[in-house]
């Protein structure tokens, strides 16, 4: 993780550093409000959970029976060694000698684990499909947090049956920040199969000092109507666009509202998804998401 690490603070540094302090500024002033804390544990996984469908082949990675000693159903305070708490959630059938996609959802600014997963709601469609759903309470945005944040999926590896190759990144706002910059940062940008940031806080005039990472799948949603990061998520899928080596010039329009890039190298898929809502707004693209997770399993 050197690339946090350096004595003269780099761009993206000053950029991390700079954004969390605006969104803790809005959050404060009561701009940005996701959902109320006293009501956030009150989530029946009983109910949220699912059983997925295992499709097992010659082809299934797996894991040595009982070498992974996490439980099926919900597993809640696990704590990284910075002290950021997260939460796991399998399908009611999991099974831990086969190896699982990792679905790692990041929380908006101000936000603790149990209010991000009834904001964005993605355990239910995400166990069904297969996944393992992890969400992480939010820290304020800083290259320390980003670095503790990028930590979690090899932590949910070490008790959980997950296949390395198949880590998933999502979130909104703060989240969606975090997602992306684990997705292009020199010391994490290996970790991450696909990501799917949703209202994130970087310009595209940033991402033009930063080096691409390999053909990456990326999906950014960012609405028409945020007025705290007016116009991001556009700048940031051309840079995309451009690293994962994708015509430009015209993106096909889908019948979903989304545009999508042609010609990507190694067939990566890179798709923006504009919407009309506010910043503090979920899009809402939880199938969406899933299927371009599913669809991207293969792509390593």
């Amino acid at each position: 993780m050197n690339a946090f690490r350096q004595k003269q603070p780099g761009r993206i540094t000053i950029v991390v550093v700079a954004i969390g302090a605006l969104i803790i500024g809005f959050t404060v002033l009561g701009a940005i409000q996701y959902a109320r804390k006293d009501d956030g544990e009150a989530v029946d996984h009983g109910k949220m959970l699912s059983e997925a469908v295992y499709a097992v082949d010659d082809n299934t990675r797996r894991c040595g029976p009982g070498a992974k000693p996490g439980h099926a159903g919900h597993s809640d305070d696990e704590k990284t060694s910075a002290g950021i708490r997260y939460m796991v959630n399998t399908p009611i059938n999991y099974d831990a000698t086969i190896a699982h996609p990792l679905l790692m959802v990041y929380a908006p600014a101000g936000t603790n684990r149990y209010e991000s997963e009834r904001f964005m709601s993605l355990t239910q469609e995400g166990t069904a499909a297969g996944f393992i759903v992890a969400y992480a309470d939010n820290r304020r945005l800083s290259p320390e947090a980003l670095e503790a944040l990028a930590e979690i999926p090899g932590l949910i590896e070490k008790k959980w049956c997950i296949d390395k190759n198949r880590v998933f990144l999502t979130g909104h706002s703060d989240g969606g920040t975090i997602a992306m910059g684990i997705g292009f940062l020199k010391g994490t940008r290996h970790i991450p199969a696909a990501i799917a940031p949703s209202a994130m806080g970087i310009r595209g005039e940033d991402l033009k000092e930063q080096s691409c990472p390999n053909p990456l799948p990326v999906m950014i949603m960012h609405s028409n109507r945020d007025s705290l990061f007016p116009g991001y998520g556009k700048e940031a899928i051309q840079w995309w666009a451009t690293c994962n080596g994708c015509e430009t010039a015209s993106p096909v329009q889908e019948s979903d509202g989304c545009i999508t890039y042609k010609g990507c190298k190694n067939n990566v898929t890179t798709r923006y998804c504009e919407g009309t809502g506010t910043h503090r707004e979920w899009p809402g693209k939880n199938k969406a998401i899933i299927d371009f997770f599913r669809n991207s399993q293969n792509v390593r």
